[in-house]
């Protein structure tokens, strides 16, 4: 099936004419699962957006969206579509200062928060933002003695919309129909790794046409239960939850709120969902950790089960030989260890399962498919949309998989080709339109047709496309070899003691450090298990044993790497990473040019052969009071001998 190429509010009037009892949506709220179906979630938007309309909402301006994942965003976003607008959402953990960066940019006129938290993101910014005429809030909880004339109630809109309707039965139709598939549905702003973020031009065309390609490449069935946990601010969660929810269709979970979100998952047994990278290492580490727990005949049965099934279903994949023994036992070990395991995850039905946002180890994909878990990666970007992904029966887990074919309606066919640096070149599909009020953004990113990616990457013999490295991130060392950081950090991070890291080195330097930050959930368990005093995350991060155990993790890892691009010495950053430091992105990947210079005693103390350095780095604590932060933090070598990594640390100086 292809889906008709068409605005979204018209692909959800189509659903709500053709099928108007069919599930849409399911939210749980205070402990209650409520469902929504077609008819439901049309007549919520088609309130909303008249509503909007009589407050003075004009065609062409910007609507920004701020909170978790739940029906009311969805709406938000399918209602300013309705009226011709495009759309900004924001991570729900953003500061009032990235807020306020954000409406700025993007010109917005008006803003839909959650609750009281994000309103008052928005009232603190407000003076300083002479567009912003409306804030409305759907969450009133806490909101009783809020009196400024600037907020609405969410329902007080729509009730104005119902009233609208009354009057005029035929407008919302009309102002539907007067979109067109080439108008502005989204500025997805990207991450801000290497500076203030942009706000990437998405359009209807380019939604359908990425959900397509999504829905031919994984086979998505209609009326797949879906979980929406991945904020709507991420341009996957655009293509999947709202596009790829109305034109497949899909039924569309949003779970009670993030800390919900495992536990819901087994509620619904879904079938399909998203994480990045970080949750997916998550859940391999609880189920890592628990077993640290566990006494030692279970943890020889899990290990057993485990090893049944990556010699089954990963050897499966791999297309080698399976062993009749091994086929027998698969059953046994489904029943003792591969499915309990599903289960406690809530994993029990998942059969659409992906990683996107960024590389992953591929020993967590066969950790997830030893399970009898179908975990596939997912390629692309903002600006290109979804390109690759793993297909079919057998694919290679250290690729990023082969290329989705773009809708008939969206244009050329995607086409593909590596430049003479290893650079990824893309064109066809549906374009890249630049970043919003960025002059000459495409010029500088499409060249005779081809739009640039700035990745590096290699291809299979089969085809499938391998992803090394970011060209700008390649590092070069001083004897000049080059090395792919995250090459090296995805596979150490599966670890279940890594949380993050970081791989240090540059032409300056003969070879390769890292900084990690420990994964302070595991660590302690392990600590208590070893009965290992600690009093708090600095502390632990600092003990001899934590520096032991993950030299032992470094060297494990050391060994498939090639010898230049092995780590030699290590450091614990003393804090837990944080993405209102600044530290990272708010999809949690690394600022790594802000990391090297505001730990930048600790890169020296890894060069110099030091043992040991001080920090001393400015930090805004939670009730926003600022400071300084001062530790103690210890340096290591991962090789057991101080002479040979003492002469590695001084040459590289």
């Amino acid at each position: 099936m292809t889906i008709r190429m068409a605005t979204l509010p018209q692909l959800l009037r189509d659903r709500a004419r053709q099928t108007p009892e069919r599930l849409s949506q399911r939210h749980k709220k205070r402990g209650i699962w409520r469902e929504y179906t077609f008819a439901d979630v049309q007549r919520n938007v088609m309130t909303l957006a008249l509503g909007m309309r009589q407050m003075g909402v004009q065609r062409g301006e910007t609507i920004a969206i701020i909170g978790e994942n739940e029906p009311q965003h969805y709406w938000a976003e399918f209602a300013a579509h309705a009226l011709g607008c495009k759309v900004i959402s924001m991570y729900p953990d953003l500061t009032a200062d990235e807020v306020n960066y954000l409406l700025d940019d993007s010109e917005s006129v008006y803003l839909f928060a959650q609750d009281q938290e994000q309103v008052d993101k928005g009232l603190e910014v407000q003076g300083k933002l002479p567009r912003l005429r409306n804030i409305v809030y759907w969450d009133d909880t806490g909101m009783w003695s809020y009196k400024d004339p600037i907020l609405s109630t969410f329902e007080a809109v729509q009730e104005t919309g119902a009233q609208q309707h009354a009057k005029e039965p035929q407008l919302y139709d009309k102002l539907v129909d007067e979109g067109a598939v080439d108008d502005i549905a989204v500025l997805s702003y990207t991450s801000g790794t290497t500076g203030r973020p942009k706000g990437v031009i998405m359009t209807h065309r380019a939604m359908v046409d990425n959900a397509q390609r999504l829905y031919g490449a994984m086979k998505i069935k209609p009326d797949t239960e879906y979980l929406s946990y991945i904020a709507p601010a991420w341009a996957t969660e655009q293509v999947i939850g709202i596009a790829l929810g109305l034109g497949a269709p899909m039924v569309v979970n949003f779970p009670e709120g993030p800390d919900q979100v495992l536990q819901n998952i087994r509620e619904l047994a879904v079938e399909a969902m998203v994480f990045a990278p970080r949750q997916w290492e998550s859940m391999t580490s609880s189920v890592q950790a628990r077993m640290l727990d566990a006494g030692p005949i279970r943890r020889r049965i899990y290990e057993w089960g485990l090893k049944v099934g990556h010699a089954v279903h990963v050897a499966r994949l791999d297309g080698k030989p399976i062993s009749l023994w091994n086929r027998m036992l698969l059953p046994l070990a489904d029943a003792l260890v591969l499915r309990p395991l599903r289960d406690q995850l809530g994993l029990i039905r998942l059969h659409s399962a992906s990683c996107g946002g960024s590389t992953m180890a591929p020993d967590v994909f066969r950790m997830f498919h030893a399970m009898g878990i179908p975990l596939r990666n997912l390629y692309g970007s903002t600006e290109t949309g979804l390109l690759t992904c793993h297909q079919g029966d057998r694919f290679d887990l250290e690729t990023v998989g082969s290329w989705m074919q773009a809708h008939p309606d969206a244009g050329d066919p995607l086409d593909w080709m590596i430049s003479p640096d290893g650079e990824l070149l893309v064109k066809g599909g549906s374009p890249f339109l630049g970043y919003w009020r960025r002059e000459n953004s495409i010029e500088d990113n499409v060249k005779d047709g081809w739009f640039h990616t700035g990745d590096a990457v290699t291809k299979t013999d089969l085809g499938e496309l391998v992803f090394l490295e970011r060209l700008s991130d390649l590092k070069r060392l001083k004897g000049g070899e080059s090395f792919p950081p995250q090459f090296v950090e995805t596979r150490l991070r599966f670890s279940p003691f890594i949380k993050d890291i970081m791989t240090v080195g540059d032409e300056t330097r003969n070879f390769v450090g890292a900084l990690i930050n420990i994964d302070m959930e595991v660590l302690s368990r392990w600590a208590e298990d070893k009965r290992i005093g600690f009093s708090t995350f600095t502390d632990l991060s600092q003990r001899p044993e934590i520096a032991a155990l993950l030299r032992e993790e470094i060297a494990r890892v050391n060994q498939f790497l090639p010898e230049h691009a092995r780590v030699q010495r290590f450091a614990n950053f003393p804090k837990e990473l944080d993405p209102d430091e600044g530290e990272l992105t708010r999809s949690r990947k690394l600022r790594r040019e802000f990391l090297q210079e505001r730990y930048r005693a600790l890169v020296d103390g890894i060069y110099d052969g030091s043992t040991e350095t001080n920090i001393d780095i400015p930090v805004i604590y939670q009730d926003g009071r600022s400071g300084n932060f001062k530790a103690q933090v210890f340096i290591h070598d991962v090789a057991q001998t101080r002479s040979s990594s003492n002469t590695a640390g001084q040459a590289g100086h």
